[in-house]
């Protein structure tokens, strides 16, 4: 359609159509609409390839089955000319790391304290999207962290912030927390420049992380860390890195809390996510006694409800084995009997921590029925 207007009616077109998307992503509560083109991360192949090389992306094969869609734009949707990044504040009222002197509670990640994100930036996105695509008479796809889109050198590249030390993305305005969404158009818009790294020498983020998890600046090695294997980490954790976790049951907040920028980011507005109550600090012992029933009706609508019971008391019990309250025994021992293999596993790590260990070893006739491999070994581990 643009191809067939002057050109100085082309530079019209464009400005008129950035300025109604922007009009629009502020009317539906972003604080941030800015826009890059689909070329413009042309070192974001060779980074891929090196962090799928070094095999940094853990268990998450995902990565690599969609790494050309994910390094280039272009292969995800050949037609796309313009990309619209879009970020929403989540910055919490407090530095969540305070709850971790708490240790009869659970630490859950700031963004996973209320209804699903996803669920929250795509409904919006796709709003967006629908009036857009009628203003523009152009094609247009949405997509909010599940597809294989490399959001935050985008989000570097369109301005609205850079990527941190940390590798998330860090904005003069929102400081570290900030939700990102895509929209990709066949529309000709406005592009914005790139924002500058303003790290500086500061390391605050890297000296934060509790297991290590940064090799080196802008670098990460999901293996170590807690949000991806409480999250995405299927099966047995590193006994070397339980220690570490505390009382974190899902994602770490640290690197992100420990931003100096997270001072200029300002309080999210009503429509925002505003953290449930009951999941500021949440009592590790009703958590230990959740059935798979009362999981699913708790973690209704929640990003927790994805990883399933089993996975979700796992973590819980790494951080009841880190609290050092006997209080906990009684449910710890009553999962040495859970149908999950990995939840009776981290009941037998917890245990041996939280009990004398002559109270321990006389738990030790119960291994002798045990069947899973991982199981044993936590058994054997925890007797040596």
């Amino acid at each position: 359609m643009a191809e067939r207007l002057p050109r100085d009616k082309q530079a019209e077109r464009r400005r008129t159509l950035t300025e109604f998307l922007r009009q629009e992503a502020a009317n539906k509560g972003f604080d941030l609409c800015r826009i890059t083109a689909p070329d413009a991360i042309p070192e974001a192949p060779a980074r891929l390839r090196q962090f799928l090389e070094a095999g940094r992306h853990g268990t998450m094969e995902w990565m690599a089955e969609t790494e050309a869609r994910r390094a280039d734009p272009r292969v995800l949707w050949a037609d796309v000319r313009s990309i619209v990044l879009f970020g929403m504040n989540y910055g919490p009222e407090s530095d969540p790391r305070a709850l971790q002197a708490q240790t009869d509670k659970a630490a859950i990640s700031v963004y996973a304290r209320n209804r699903d994100y996803h669920d929250l930036i795509k409904g919006r996105l796709k709003e967006v999207a629908t009036r857009f695509a009628a203003r523009a008479g152009e094609d247009v796809k949405v997509f909010v962290d599940t597809a294989p889109v490399m959001e935050k050198p985008l989000a570097a590249a369109a301005g609205l912030g850079w990527q941190g030390k940390h590798t998330n993305l860090v904005s003069r305005e929102f400081g570290s927390w900030l939700f990102l969404g895509s929209l990709f158009t066949t529309a000709d818009l406005s592009l914005d420049e790139a924002e500058r790294d303003h790290c500086g020498s500061c390391r605050a983020c890297l000296d934060a992380c509790p297991t290590a998890a940064f090799p080196a600046p802008y670098q990460i090695d999901a293996r170590r860390c807690i949000s991806y294997l409480t999250i995405e980490h299927k099966g047995s954790i590193d006994r070397a890195l339980r220690p570490a976790f505390g009382n974190r049951i899902y994602g770490c907040d640290d690197c992100l809390a420990a931003c100096p920028w997270n001072k200029f980011a300002r309080e999210a507005r009503e429509i925002k996510l505003q953290a449930r109550p009951d999941l500021t600090a949440p009592d590790i012992a009703f958590f230990l006694g959740l059935d798979d029933a009362a999981f699913r009706a708790h973690f209704s609508g929640s990003p927790v409800k994805r990883i399933g019971r089993a996975r979700f008391v796992r973590n819980v019990l790494i951080a009841a084995g880190n609290s050092g309250l006997p209080e906990f025994v009684p449910a710890c021992r009553s999962l040495l009997a859970d149908p999950a293999p990995e939840v009776r596993g981290m009941a037998v790590w917890a245990l041996s921590r939280l009990m004398p260990p002559q109270d321990f070893q006389a738990l030790a006739a119960l291994a002798k029925g045990e069947e899973d491999a991982d199981v044993v070994l936590e058994w054997q581990a925890a007797g040596e």
